[in-house]
């Protein structure tokens, strides 16, 4: 498999586990990597201290999940050697029962790369919300 499908892999996988509310399996796949806010500043690195902050922000449902829908598109990676980046768009889907099907979040993921003998890896990751519906039911703050 070539290295930009891995990448691609990775950043869908993503997508995956947050809709499944696996939020230690997102520290799991961002264990390595830093996790940069909008502006630009670290706000957590590391897998622990990246659990803390899905926990501190997504709600979960009794089922388990968000009740979302990730959607990740427009992805462009770019490979150096075993360094890549790559930008993609979000759109997050979100249904519950007070609130019917809707787009509540569409941004931008700009995403930094490392390989090593155990393959392809985050080592940042920076979510940049663009555009914004109702939250209410997808973030606990």
């Amino acid at each position: 498999m070539s290295p930009e499908r891995e990448i691609e892999n990775l950043i869908y996988r993503y997508a995956e586990l947050i809709d499944e509310g696996s939020i230690t399996s997102i520290g799991k796949l961002l264990s390595q990597a830093q996790f940069i806010g909008p502006d630009g500043e670290v706000h957590a690195q590391g897998s622990e201290a990246i659990e803390r902050v899905y926990a501190a922000f997504t709600r979960i449902y009794e089922d388990g999940t968000p009740l979302s829908h990730h959607i990740t598109t427009n992805v462009q990676v770019k490979v150096e050697g075993d360094r890549a980046g790559a930008r993609s768009y979000f759109t997050v889907l979100q249904a519950t029962e007070s609130l019917p099907l809707q787009a509540v979040m569409a941004g931008r993921y700009v995403d930094e790369f490392a390989c090593d003998k155990s393959g392809w890896y985050f080592t940042s990751r920076q979510i940049i919300p663009r555009l914004s519906g109702d939250l209410s039911q997808h973030l606990k703050s």
